[in-house]
């Protein structure tokens, strides 16, 4: 894909455009961005994504950057992460965050919105075993509250915990006393969020670039 050129009407750029719904002129213009990030080199590594600015502030940077290196993300039911991806990768994981097109049928919508659901469920459930555990999920609360610098970390801590109970009382039902949550399951995942639409709502902003320094 480093050679890929900005010429329409390339093979590569009909197949990519297939497999990702991304125009001609989305995909130049991704193109461009990833060898901008990648310094003109034909694969991007973590370290050229730790150097936006957007992302250095944002409190799930970690995990919104090991979402391009996550292969669960490729569309190829594969596990385990990668150290560098291509450009087809790098825009394969970016389709995630594409809104749904206005044409669409509802089974299409549907169909979009689980993948994305999918995505942000991958982003959490770190150690890929089907579940974002008490720990996992703490970790994310943890992190969005204590960034903000008006908290704590024992005071963040605790309201993780009560957000956590609070999802399984959702997810589960009634628990008896004794019960251990084991965590929250993908079908937890999309009955918590089922009020939320996320089809619109999911957005890049670190793709922002001055065009006038594009790589040539």
């Amino acid at each position: 894909m480093g050679a890929l050129q900005s010429l329409p009407d390339e093979p590569e750029y009909r197949d990519l455009s297939e497999k990702t719904g991304f125009s001609f002129e989305q995909i130049g213009i991704l193109h461009k961005r990833f060898k901008q990030l990648s310094h003109n080199e034909d694969t991007l590594r973590r370290d050229d994504l730790n150097t936006i600015p957007d992302l250095s502030c944002n409190p799930i940077r970690t995990q919104i950057i090991e979402a391009f290196f996550d292969k669960r993300n490729f569309h190829q039911n594969g596990e385990g992460t990668v150290q560098e991806i291509s450009f087809e990768e790098f825009l394969v994981v970016m389709s995630h965050f594409r809104p749904p097109a206005l044409d669409m049928t509802e089974e299409q919508r549907e169909s979009i919105r689980r993948e994305k659901l999918r995505f942000l469920f991958n982003m959490h459930d770190t150690d890929n075993d089907g579940t974002i555990t008490l720990e996992e999920y703490r970790h994310v609360v943890e992190e969005l509250l204590s960034r903000s610098g008006a908290l704590g970390k024992e005071t963040a801590k605790g309201i993780a915990d009560a957000a956590m109970l609070e999802v399984a009382s959702i997810s589960m039902g009634h628990m008896e006393p004794d019960e251990f949550y084991e965590g929250i399951t993908f079908e937890h995942f999309l009955k918590i969020l089922k009020d939320i639409e996320i089809e619109t709502r999911m957005n890049i902003r670190f793709l922002n670039m001055d065009t006038t320094n594009l790589c040539k």
